[in-house]
């Protein structure tokens, strides 16, 4: 392979706002969401981008950072002599602009004065909030034999679905002919739909029409991103790479394996459930390609008298006399006797509290970390350092779509409740 890893940089988008994601974005941005128990969405790029033997990596920043920091700060720590880095490059206002990133394309321009780019080299441009598994190695290998300016990483999807998605039509050799923005036209989305040799790839064995999406996930010519650089437009998807096709070469890559844009709540909550499931589509317990986080030396859990049936307990957690059907439960969660959990993603807790302060908690009456005596809790995502008292009972059936209550959101039919949230005894939804 021509392309050795010290000449191919790394750049991991951070998102936007993430209000589809409220309310766990309130206080964090997208990557810093808590994922399978004891990861964060930004451990899946990053360790895809290690695992792929590429340690120079820029992660770019701009909405509720302090905990992605505080993550990557404690999570990715390289030797001297390695020469990796994980390194947060935050918006920041300058001489030249005052502006924040106006989209994907104009975040990396304001900080290719921070990025070293030597003009022979390679930048992949990956999403953080992203659930996958990909060998970049053979991404760059395929951008390299190709010879393309830009390849981007495809993946087939239904036709009914391409109106979410940058969609591409390719030649035998994979060069991109056609690239339509969030397609809606029948009649373009059937001349967008993929040949049947390609068709034959896909798993899926259903007289279902497919089409090819991009991932969002991009390989660069160092030369040819700062020319494209080199002009007004914010987006790669929308303006960048539309525009790059009339003068670039544009490859595709084709992904043929599981994939998610977490983007909203359901597709959260599906993408974490589905990781109980008896062989999960996204396998953490790979150990050729480890997905890497946070070292945090707690303790094994403990079960007490539980009846537990495809749930996933994180290390550091106290579960008593309790029934987990189809549930996560996060690190340092602390569930009490004889409550019922049901299709539930607990994200768990940032600390244990004290005897003292469990003696001051029932002085007054106010609930502990975690969820306490007699409760029944079905369908309901439930942030960190949430406490929910005895007897409570919570489920977002028979509620609207958009629910609010407190610290209780209703999205997509799921109950969320917020970071730090508390519900008292007794209460019932």
């Amino acid at each position: 392979m021509s392309h050795c890893s010290s000449n191919v940089c790394c750049i991991i988008m951070g998102g936007g706002r993430g209000t589809r994601l409220a309310p766990l974005t309130q206080v964090r941005c997208k990557p810093a969401v808590p994922l399978g128990g004891k990861y964060r969405l930004v451990d899946i790029s990053i360790s895809n981008c290690l695992n792929s033997g590429y340690n120079k990596i820029y992660l770019l920043t701009q909405f509720n950072t302090e905990s992605l920091h505080r993550h990557i700060q404690e999570s990715y720590r390289f030797d001297y002599f390695s020469g990796g880095f994980v390194e947060i490059l935050s918006a920041e206002q300058t001489e030249r602009s005052d502006a924040w990133y106006r989209g994907t394309a104009d975040a990396v321009r304001q900080n290719l004065i921070h990025i070293a780019l030597k003009d022979n080299s390679t930048v992949i441009i990956l999403s953080g909030d992203q659930l996958y598994r990909m060998n970049l190695q053979e991404f760059v290998q395929q951008h390299t034999v190709t010879q393309a300016d830009i390849t981007i990483a495809t993946k087939a999807v239904p036709t009914t679905q391409a109106h979410k998605f940058g969609i591409m039509q390719v030649t035998p050799d994979w060069r991109i002919e056609r690239f339509v923005e969030k397609p809606n036209d029948p009649e373009i989305l059937q001349l967008l739909q993929i040949c049947p040799t390609l068709r034959a790839r896909v798993k899926d064995t259903s007289d279902q029409t497919y089409c090819l999406a991009s991932m969002g996930i991009y390989a660069f010519k160092a030369s040819v991103l700062k020319e494209c650089l080199d002009s007004e437009d914010h987006d790669f998807g929308n303006d960048i790479i539309p525009r790059a096709l009339a003068k670039y070469r544009l490859c595709g890559y084709f992904f043929n394996d599981y994939w998610e844009d977490i983007g909203t709540i359901s597709a959260f909550f599906e993408a974490n459930l589905m990781l109980t499931d008896n062989l999960p589509p996204f396998d953490f317990y790979n150990e050729m390609a480890p997905i890497y986080s946070r070292p945090r030396h707690l303790a094994a859990s403990k079960l007490n008298s539980c009846t537990v049936n495809h749930s996933i307990v994180a290390e550091g957690c106290i579960v008593t006399n309790t029934n987990l059907n189809r549930c996560i439960i996060g690190i340092r969660s602390i569930i009490r006797g004889g409550s019922q959990l049901e299709n539930v993603y607990m994200m768990g807790a940032d600390r244990y509290e004290r005897l003292d302060q469990l003696s001051e908690n029932e002085n007054n009456h106010h609930p502990h970390l975690g969820i306490g005596k007699n409760c029944y809790i079905r369908n309901a995502i439930i942030d960190r350092n949430v406490r929910i008292g005895n007897n409570v009972r919570l489920s977002p059936e028979s509620k609207p779509d958009g629910f609010h209550q407190g610290p209780i959101f209703i999205k997509d039919g799921i109950l969320c409740i917020a970071k730090d949230g508390v519900i008292p005894d007794n209460t019932i939804l």
